[in-house]
């Protein structure tokens, strides 16, 4: 079997078994078996469903990041796991890139990472704290993109994710009957002040971002009972972090003033926060060598701006010093990520595998700041 042919048999294993996050044992023991027949040494995470594998030999650590887990999601009228993010062909890339890197000298060592739980934006972290980039210099991840953004044939050296962080809140104050409104507190008027102040909230033009409400939800039970009590969540989103955190810091002064104009409680929390991209300009350059030096200039795309978000990038977040970027794979993938019917162009896979393997090969030394 020709390691093109391994390739989309990988591919169509996962994409026939897929998992959903925090519960990709089965994928786990798919992948160990490939580096057990590969001969290649891994390490489980053990507690969480995950590995990395590592081959090579120096002190210089390059490593890759694939994402295994699928979304939970309805299909057909059926809800199942489905990997239409399409984590199926990452790591089906990034095995790829093993592939055809384990015979080859290398000067340093590359170690490939397995994460599970991206699309609960929390997997990087485990994966982290399981000391998935200890020692590592330069860090890859590769993802494909929609047909807007990159098309058949199309790398692009870096992805920039925006950040994103949403906000969960309830109001607690008094029902009262409709044909007595002043003894009560309406929490209808409350949800609607909240939705001014945050049409309100102003930042540089120049910097892509928004704020909105997502759910509101207020009911009495009946037509002539006004709701004393509510709830809320909100979808902040913002391209670069310190941007968000801007638009934050403004939430909470606006839902305090509101609490304290009407003189009723708010709770609330922020949930889920996932990081934008911190592009290291060395990694950028080591990936676009590489798809020049494999494909051929025509096929080198520009970095990707998008407004999606990404756990990837909580690797930088936690180790600053980390040099990382995410390549972007062009494959006519469409009607889009998440969409339950995705689809794209399965030879993607393999152009993908021949970046990967040479941005690894790159020796990473030549590349750092100052040489």
């Amino acid at each position: 079997m020709t390691t093109d042919e391994q390739i989309l048999e990988w591919f169509d294993y996962f994409h026939k078994y897929p998992e959903i996050s925090w519960k990709e044992h089965k994928t786990t023991e798919k992948i160990a078996s490939i580096l057990d027949d590969l001969h290649i040494s891994y390490r489980l995470f053990g507690d969480v469903p995950g590995l990395v594998a590592e081959i090579g030999e120096g002190e210089e650590i390059v490593a890759v990041r694939a994402d295994i887990d699928a979304l939970w999601q309805e299909v057909d009228g059926e809800w199942k796991a489905n990997h239409s993010c399409g984590h199926d062909g990452n790591m089906s890339m990034v095995l790829g890139a093993l592939l055809r890197l384990k015979n080859q000298p290398l000067m340093h060592k590359v170690r490939f990472i397995f994460q599970p739980a991206e699309e609960l934006g929390n997997g990087a972290i485990a994966a982290f704290e399981h000391g998935a980039v200890d020692g590592v210099s330069h860090l890859f991840g590769v993802h494909l993109r929609p047909i807007e953004e990159l098309k058949l044939g199309k790398v692009s050296p870096a992805i920039h994710h925006g950040a994103a962080i949403f906000l969960e809140g309830s109001i607690h104050g008094t029902d009262a009957h409709g044909a007595r409104p002043h003894q009560g507190q309406n929490a209808i008027d409350v949800l609607v002040a909240i939705q001014q102040m945050i049409k309100n909230i102003y930042v540089s033009p120049f910097e892509p971002h928004s704020a909105k409400l997502t759910k509101i939800v207020a009911d009495g039970g009946s037509m002539n009972i006004i709701p004393g009590n509510g709830s809320f969540t909100m979808d902040i989103r913002a391209q670069k972090n310190t941007i968000l955190n801007e638009i934050q810091v403004k939430i909470d002064e606006g839902l305090k003033a509101i609490a304290q104009q009407f003189k009723m409680d708010l709770d609330w929390k922020w949930v889920d926060y996932t990081p934008g991209a911190e592009v290291s300009e060395e990694a950028a350059k080591m990936a676009e060598e590489a798809i020049i030096e494999t494909l051929g200039k025509n096929h080198l795309a520009p970095h990707v701006i998008t407004s999606g978000s990404d756990d990837f990038h909580f690797y930088t977040v936690k180790n600053p010093q980390l040099k990382a970027t995410m390549i972007g794979i062009g494959a006519d993938l469409s009607p889009g990520l998440h969409h339950p019917k995705m689809t794209f162009n399965h030879e993607a896979l393999l152009d993908a595998s021949k970046v990967l393997a040479a941005v690894l090969a790159k020796d990473p030394s030549s590349h750092m700041s100052g040489q």
